[in-house]
C-alpha cells in the first residue's frame, strides 16, 4: 500500500528520504526513526498489499517464464514513473516472480474493498489473457524451484545475506505470499485508539491471525507439518530483523528506533558498480560508530528501514505481515476483521480480552519465535485456546462492522468465514490438505471463497 502518511519509501522498497551527506549520530538516528515510522493522528485510513503466486493456467506445477509475467504487466499500459492502475493501486514484482498489488490509502473499509477489487480485476484479466493465474497461497504448493528473477543489487545482497542462515531466506523471497493489512498508527494517548495500545494489541492478535488465516501447509509439493509454513520460514530467519521489538509495554517509537539501529546491515548501497553485500555481523549502530566503509547518512538509514521484516512493521502506518495470502478474494476477510478490531473501540476492548490470556506472564520469546506463535503456525485453530480466541475476535468484528459502515455483502462474508473455519476448528490450509489427500467435504470438493461470496457490494 502507498503510505498512509508522509512517506519514507515508495513502492518496491526504494527510499525517498531527503538527500543528505551529513553523517548521523546515534541520537539523531533514533529520533528520526521514532518520528518518521510512527505518524501520530486519529486512525482513519487503511489499505492492503496483496502478494500473488503466478501459475500457468493449464499446468499449475510448470515453471512460469518471467517474460510472460513481464508481458502481462506491460499490457496494463502503466507509466514507468507511476505504475498505478486506474483505481490508484500500484503493481510491483517480488524476487521469485510473485506479483504484488498495493492499494492506495482509503478513508473507509468500503472504499478500500471496492477500489482494490476493481484494480485486482484489471490485473487478473491481463494475466488471464496470457494464460496465467494469480493464486492466493502463503507458499507455492508446487516444486517449481526457487529462481530469483529480479537481479537488482538489493536482491542479490538480500539473497547472500539470508543464505548465511540456511535456505529459508531463498524460500521467503521466491516462494511465499501474504496479505498485508495497513492501518494508521494511532493517537498519542491512552486507550484503544492510542499508538501504544494499538501496537500491543496487534502483536497479541498476531498468533490468532496466523491461526485463523493459515494457508500454507505445502512446500515443494509436500505437507510440512505446519498449517502456516510461511510463518515457520520467518521463525528461522535472521532474528535481528524478523522478531518483534520487546517489551511490548515500552513506548513503541523508542523500542522500534533501538531495534532498527541494532539490526544487522542487509545491504550497503554503492554507486560504483560493486555489489551491495553488507559486512558480516555489522549493525546499523555499529556503522554509526565507525564500522562502515564510509559514514552512514540519513539516506542509508531510510533504506535500512526497508530491509526490516518484523510481524508488525511501522512505516508511518502499521503494516501487518503475519497473514498468509488467501484464496481468490479471501483477502477481504482479514482486512475487514483487522480493521474492525483496531478501529472500533468496543471491538478493540473485546479483542484484547480474548487474546491477553493466550500469553503467559513473561510473554515468552519474541514473536514469531514464541511457543504460542509456533502453535499457531502448526495447529492453527485446531488448538482449542487459539480457536476460542479467534471465535471471540470474529464475533467482536461482526458486531463492529455495521458501526464502521461495512456493506452487507462483506459482513456476510466475514460471518460465513467464521462459521466455516474458526468455529469448525479449520483454516484455509485444511482445504489444501484435503485436496491433496483427495478428500471432500460433504462430497462437494474443497471449497474456497469466490468473488461472488466475498464482494462487499
Amino acid at each position: 500500500m502507498k503510505p498512509l502518511r508522509p512517506p519514507i519509501q515508495t513502492d518496491g522498497g526504494q527510499p525517498q528520504a531527503p538527500p543528505t551527506v551529513t553523517p548521523l549520530t546515534e541520537s539523531r538516528a533514533e529520533a528520526y526513526v521514532a518520528s518518521v515510522c510512527f505518524k501520530i493522528g486519529p486512525p482513519r485510513r487503511l489499505g492492503v498489499e496483496l502478494e500473488w503466486i503466478v501459475q500457468d493456467d493449464r499446468d499449475a506445477a510448470a515453471p512460469v517464464d518471467p517474460a510472460r509475467i513481464d508481458a502481462a504487466v506491460e499490457a496494463l499500459g502503466l507509466r514507468p514513473a507511476a505504475p498505478t492502475l486506474p483505481g490508484g493501486s500500484a503493481i510491483t514484482r517480488e524476487p521469485g516472480g510473485q506479483v504484488e498489488l498495493s492499494s492506495p490509502p482509503a478513508d473507509s473499509l468500503t472504499d478500500c474493498a471496492e477500489t482494490t477489487l476493481r484494480d485486482l480485476g484489471t490485473l487478473r484479466a491481463a494475466f488471464a489473457a496470457r494464460g496465467l493465474r494469480l493464486v492466493g497461497a502463503g507458499t507455492d504448493p508446487h516444486p517449481r524451484g526457487r529462481t530469483r528473477v529480479l537481479h537488482q543489487p538489493r536482491y542479490a545482497a538480500m539473497e547472500e545475506f539470508f543464505s548465511r542462515g540456511g535456505p529459508w531466506g531463498k524460500v521467503m523471497m521466491c516462494a511465499t505470499a501474504s496479505v498485508q493489512v495497513c492501518l494508521d498508527a494511532g493517537i498519542d494517548g491512552p486507550g484503544p485508539l492510542g499508538v501504544r495500545d494499538r501496537w500491543r494489541l496487534l502483536h497479541l492478535l498476531g498468533p490468532v491471525l496466523v491461526a485463523a488465516f493459515a494457508n500454507s501447509p505445502l512446500l515443494d509439493g509436500r505437507p510440512t507439518g505446519r498449517r502456516s509454513t510461511r510463518q515457520a520460514v520467518w521463525e528461522r530467519m535472521d532474528p535481528s530483523r524478523t522478531l518483534a521489538p520487546t517489551p511490548l509495554t515500552a513506548d513503541p517509537r523508542l523500542a522500534w528506533a533501538r531495534y532498527a539501529l541494532d539490526a544487522e546491515l542487509l545491504c550497503v548501497r554503492r554507486d560504483d558498480g560493486r555489489p551491495w553485500t553488507a559486512p558480516r555481523g555489522v549493525t546499523f549502530r555499529d556503522w554509526l560508530r565507525g564500522a562502515g566503509e564510509r559514514p552512514a547518512t540519513l539516506d542509508d538509514l531510510a533504506y535500512h528501514l526497508t530491509t526490516l521484516f518484523p510481524p508488525v512493521r511501522p512505516q508511518g502506518h502499521l503494516e501487518l505481515r503475519m497473514i498468509d495470502a488467501q484464496p481468490d478474494d479471501g483477502w477481504l476477510i482479514p482486512t475487514a476483521v483487522v480493521t474492525a478490531l483496531l478501529d472500533d473501540a468496543r471491538a478493540a476492548d473485546a479483542a484484547l480480552e480474548a487474546v491477553e490470556p493466550l500469553t503467559g506472564p513473561n510473554g515468552g520469546l519474541p514473536a514469531p519465535r514464541s511457543e504460542l506463535w509456533t502453535r499457531a503456525s502448526t495447529l492453527a485453530v485446531a488448538d482449542p485456546h487459539l480457536r476460542r480466541a479467534a471465535v471471540a475476535c470474529f464475533d467482536a468484528a461482526d458486531r463492529a462492522l455495521p458501526r464502521l459502515g461495512a456493506p452487507e455483502g462483506l459482513r456476510k462474508a466475514v460471518a460465513a468465514f467464521a462459521d466455516r473455519y474458526p468455529a469448525g476448528g479449520r483454516c484455509p490450509a485444511d482445504d489444501q490438505l484435503d485436496a491433496l489427500a483427495g478428500r471432500t467435504r460433504g462430497g462437494a470438493g474443497p471449497r474456497t471463497a469466490t468473488t461472488q461470496e466475498t464482494a462487499p457490494c
